[in-house]
């Protein structure tokens, strides 16, 4: 019998339709293979000259917006916000508008146009969370931007326009009605209960097991209680921390290689399937929240939001979180 599910923290409800419940092949979809160009990609070697100058690489040689990059952090050639002028909020009428002030950047994650993150080595990994890392804490330094999304399309069905691995950043200078739930919602239970809702998750998670995909001593991985798609993941830190930005070294390194690991379960369970994820983390202008807990999640495209969805706020979900958890635990790869 389907089951009406509660999200703890944003309050939300989601149908997880068990008396259908869909197996990782019954999805229908294409793999995202990535094969070697065959026509040209700016992100390539050589072709540095052809994208905005880089605001951040890290190379093995070679000199600025030059060839021996291992990484690089370029200005989007086409950005859907602009980081000059000012904010200039403004009424039209009953309506509110405001400049569209902000920071869009590329995070070009190898020089290899064929590699993802689940094959780029652990040591890569963690080279793109430092340049996450590093960008965030120098665009927060900017008192117009109050929120700093770190996301990546994976695949054309998540939205990606480009094969080379690349993952990318837009600084807001408003907070998104999506994290401003989460926010609110983590505020109301913590004033609540006198206890953050993602640490009750990681605690009640890790005991329970039964959406547990992996643990270290540092990350639970897991499929969230009331999941909003089939085989959503969350990745959260055990360590009370608000903002990403504050991760260490040796945070940065273990969350590089769960991340990888976690994402090729997900390849071997669903066949490299197109997937968007995002960082949620605390508002840039703000102090360490005691409610709040940032966490990375993962969505797989294996499902289309229709009308029943936009219309009412609900999902419905055909795996349920702790069949889902299952098959990644038995895809090994930890």
């Amino acid at each position: 019998m389907p089951e009406l599910r509660k999200d703890s923290v944003t309050g939300r409800w989601v149908i997880i339709a068990t008396d259908r419940a869909r197996r990782p092949s019954d999805f229908s979809r294409e793999p995202v293979v990535i094969a070697p160009p065959t026509r040209f990609c700016p992100f390539c070697y050589g072709n540095e000259s052809k994208t905005p100058p880089e605001v951040l690489a890290y190379r093995v040689n070679g000199g600025h917006n030059q060839a021996g990059w291992s990484l690089r952090v370029i200005p989007n050639k086409f950005p859907v916000l602009g980081i000059e002028g000012d904010l200039a909020r403004q009424g039209d009428g009953m309506f509110d508008k405001m400049s569209g002030i902000g920071a869009h950047e590329v995070i070009i994650e190898s020089p290899e146009h064929t590699a993802t993150l689940a094959t780029m080595t652990d040591k890569q990994v963690e080279d793109v969370l430092w340049a996450f890392r590093e960008r965030v804490l120098d665009l927060k330094k900017d008192r117009r931007l109050r929120y700093i999304l770190l996301f990546k399309n994976h695949g054309e069905p998540a939205g990606a326009t480009l094969e080379h691995p690349h993952s990318q950043l837009i600084a807001l200078p408003v907070i998104p009605k999506r994290v401003k739930e989460e926010l609110d919602g983590a505020k109301q239970y913590h004033d609540f209960k006198e206890r953050c809702v993602f640490c009750d998750i990681v605690r009640q998670e890790s005991q329970a097991g039964v959406r547990l995909v992996m643990e270290t001593d540092r990350f639970i991985v897991n499929q969230p209680y009331a999941s909003r798609f089939p085989f959503e993941t969350w990745i959260i830190p055990k360590r009370h921390d608000s903002h990403f930005e504050d991760a260490g070294g040796p945070d940065l390194q273990n969350l590089a290689w769960v991340l990888r690991s976690t994402l090729r379960k997900l390849d071997k369970t669903l066949e490299k399937p197109a997937y968007n994820f995002l960082i949620h983390t605390a508002p840039a202008q703000e102090a360490p929240m005691t409610h709040y807990h940032w966490h990375i999640e993962i969505m797989p495209r294996l499902t289309k939001v229709a009308g029943f969805e936009w219309g009412s706020g609900f999902y419905i979900n055909p795996t349920p979180p702790e069949e889902s958890a299952q098959f990644l635990r038995e895809a090994g790869l930890g």
